[in-house]
Formats: C-alpha cells, sequence, structure tokens
C-alpha cells in the first residue's frame, strides 16, 4: 500500500451561489466522481449507466464503495490526505453513500491540512493559494463550480482531469508542507505567508485543540462549521 493517498470529489449538482454564500448550505449533493493519487497513479471512481458511459450522479452504493476504499487504506497504515476535507467531501460522501458512521470514522484518522491551519489559525486557506504560495509548478484545470456543469455536459474526461489534478496538487502541497514544517500562502493582497506547521496530524488529534485567538476577526468561522457534523 502507498505511504500516503490523496483524494477529492466533484458535485453532479449544478448551483448558483451568492457572493459569500456558504457551499455546505446547499448540501446534501449528488456525486458526480471521485478520484485518489497516491504520489505515482491516479484512481477515478463514478458511476455507470446501462450503455457503461458515466452516469449523472454516482449511486448510494458507487459512494460507499469509494469510502470503503479509502478506509481500506488507511486499516493498511495509508494516511489519507484531502483539502477540505473534514468538511466538505467526507461530510457529503457519507451523506451521498447514506453510511455517515463510516464517513466519521475515515474523517477522524484524516489528514487535512486546511482544518489544521483554521484550528491554528483560526482562517481557512484556498488550495491553490497554498500551491502559490510554495511556488509548485501546478495549477488548477477549471473552476470548481464548472465542474457539474461540465459533467452534466457529458465532458466526463475534462471533468475526471480536473479532479485527478487537485488530488496531485494536494498530494505535492503535503509533501512541501512536511519538507519545509510550514504552510505557505499568498494572501488577498497578493503577499507571502505562513504558518509553522512542523507535524501534520490527523483530525482527531485537533478535535480537543483550543481556540485561537479570533479578537482580531469581525466574523470569525466557528470550529462547528468544520467538525459539527462529527457529533451529528
Amino acid at each position: 500500500m502507498p505511504q500516503n493517498l490523496s483524494f477529492d470529489i466533484e458535485l453532479a449538482d449544478v448551483l448558483d451561489l451568492a457572493p459569500g454564500e456558504d457551499l455546505n448550505s446547499k448540501g446534501p449533493f449528488r456525486i458526480a466522481c471521485a478520484a485518489a493519487h497516491d504520489g505515482a497513479r491516479v484512481t477515478h471512481w463514478y458511476g455507470r449507466d446501462a450503455g457503461g458511459n458515466p452516469a449523472p450522479h454516482m449511486s448510494p452504493g458507487d459512494v460507499r464503495a469509494v469510502l470503503v476504499a479509502l478506509r481500506a487504506a488507511q486499516e493498511a497504515g495509508t494516511r489519507l490526505f484531502a483539502w477540505n476535507g473534514l468538511a466538505f467531501d467526507l461530510r457529503w460522501m457519507g451523506a451521498a453513500a447514506q453510511d455517515m458512521a463510516l464517513a466519521r470514522t475515515i474523517a477522524l484518522d484524516l489528514v487535512d491540512p486546511l482544518f489544521q491551519l483554521f484550528v491554528e489559525r483560526g482562517f481557512p486557506v484556498a488550495l491553490e493559494k497554498v500551491a502559490q504560495g510554495f511556488g509548485l509548478p501546478v495549477r488548477k484545470l477549471m473552476n470548481g463550480a464548472d465542474a457539474p456543469k461540465e459533467w452534466l455536459a457529458g465532458n466526463h474526461a475534462a471533468v475526471l482531469d480536473y479532479v485527478a489534478q487537485d488530488c496531485r496538487i494536494t498530494d505535492l502541497v503535503c509533501t512541501a508542507i512536511e519538507e519545509r514544517r510550514e504552510l505557505r500562502w499568498i494572501t488577498a493582497k497578493g503577499k507571502p505567508s505562513s504558518h509553522a506547521m512542523p507535524q501534520l496530524l490527523p483530525v482527531r488529534d485537533l478535535l480537543a485543540r483550543p481556540e485561537p485567538d479570533t479578537s482580531w476577526m469581525s466574523d470569525p468561522i466557528p470550529r462547528s462549521k468544520f467538525a459539527g457534523w462529527l457529533a451529528d
């Protein structure tokens, strides 16, 4: 089994969000596809219609099969990574698979650097901004909001390439964090910033951490936005 495995999902639901609107407020979602990258190769998952072509969305059984595979990897000693996988991917995979218990089990052992940064500093950062902060020679292949539209239009290969690329970026970012023992990103003002992160920790080790100082924020994000579903 590989030592590390990064995964990501794409939605099948076409959504129109108002500026600043929380995507999670629109859930539960149907899932178009999922992917995982082990540093060498990519695995894709998606449903198939009667003709063997990609289905409009994955069935509960399709999604649960992905969760089973991810948990099997964890149990074999593989570290599972996802960027915002706690607040989004695993939460809605659990709902789509109709197996929240399995999704919670995976989430507790998940390594999610975005959640770790949030726990330690009180704010999240987008994956693309972190890749830029590390100077990684990678780019996202499309806007995430466009993936459901492309999938619905039948452009399945483009969406599969996109979800695979996000897995690769996550893998490269996590490797960079561990090598440099810090997380770097580019701020909204275009300036480089960083946070010491000598060790990437699983979600279960972060849940009991004290709240960071967010007194300087006008509207701090509650931790429940990320981890509240674990207790539902």
